[in-house]
C-alpha cells in the first residue's frame, strides 16, 4: 500500500507569541486521490491547517510530509508548492494586468526544466479550454464574471500538474450556480487526474459531496481526521 499523499502528526501551530494555539496536537491524512472536506466555525483552525498541509507555513511542532517530501526538512517550501501543490482561493487572486492565459501561464515559471514561452502558452490554454473558457484567455480579469475568474483560478492551480489540490473556501463568494459549476470542474479533474483534493468550507452541503468529512475544533480534529 502507498504512503499518504498527506500525512502529519501532532501540529501544533501558536501565535501572539504562544497565546493562541490555532492547531493543538493534529493528526491529519489524507490518501491519494482522496476528496476530503474540512468544516468548522470560524476560528476553529481550518485554514491554519490548509496553511501548513499547504507549505504556506511551518508549525511549531510536530511532522508533515506531502507526497513523500519531509517539510520540516525541505530547505525551500517555495519548491514543494510549485512542484506538488495546487492552491483555489476563496479570492481568487488573479493577477488584475494579467490577461487570463497569463494568470494560469504564471505557476509555469517555476516548473523544473523551465518549459518554453510556446510550451507555457499551449499549457495554459489547454486548460482554459478545460474549464470551458478558452475564448476568454486574452479577457482581464475585470472582464470575466466571478465565476469564470474562479474557474481560471482553478486551471492556475492545475498548470504544474500538482498532486495534491487545496481549495479555501472555493465557492464562498459565489452565487449558487456558479458554486455548483465551480465544485462539479473540482470533482471532474480530482477523478480524472487522481489528484488529493482538500477542501475547507462553512458549506455542509458540498461537505457532503466529499470522501470523508474532517471537524475541526478549537485546534483540534474533532471527528475524521486519520
Amino acid at each position: 500500500m502507498s504512503a499518504p499523499l498527506i500525512e502529519a502528526r501532532g501540529l501544533v501551530k501558536t501565535y501572539d507569541g504562544g497565546r493562541v494555539r490555532a492547531l493543538d496536537g493534529v493528526d491529519f491524512a489524507v490518501e491519494r486521490g482522496e476528496f476530503v472536506a474540512v468544516l468548522g466555525p470560524s476560528g476553529s483552525g481550518k485554514s491554519t491547517l490548509l496553511h501548513v498541509v499547504g507549505a504556506l507555513d511551518r508549525p511549531d511542532s510536530g511532522a508533515i510530509s506531502v507526497d513523500g517530501i519531509d517539510l520540516a526538512e525541505a530547505p525551500r517550501l517555495d519548491r514543494v508548492r510549485a512542484d506538488k501543490i495546487g492552491f483555489v482561493f476563496q479570492l481568487h487572486n488573479l493577477v488584475p494586468s494579467l490577461t487570463a492565459r497569463e494568470n494560469v501561464e504564471l505557476p509555469l515559471f517555476a516548473r523544473r526544466p523551465k518549459p518554453t514561452p510556446i510550451e507555457r502558452r499551449e499549457r495554459a490554454l489547454a486548460l482554459l479550454e478545460r474549464v470551458g473558457l478558452s475564448e476568454r484567455a486574452t479577457h482581464l480579469p475585470t472582464e470575466l464574471s466571478g465565476g469564470q475568474r474562479q474557474r481560471v483560478a482553478v486551471a492556475r492551480a492545475l498548470a504544474n500538474e500538482p498532486p495534491l489540490l487545496l481549495a479555501d473556501e472555493p465557492t464562498g463568494n459565489l452565487d449558487q450556480a456558479s458554486g455548483r459549476r465551480v465544485l462539479a470542474l473540482l470533482e471532474e479533474l480530482r477523478t480524472e487526474r487522481g489528484v488529493g483534493l482538500v477542501i475547507v468550507t462553512h458549506d455542509t452541503s458540498l461537505a457532503d459531496r466529499a470522501d470523508r468529512i474532517v471537524r475541526i475544533l478549537d485546534g483540534r480534529i474533532d471527528s475524521g481526521g486519520a
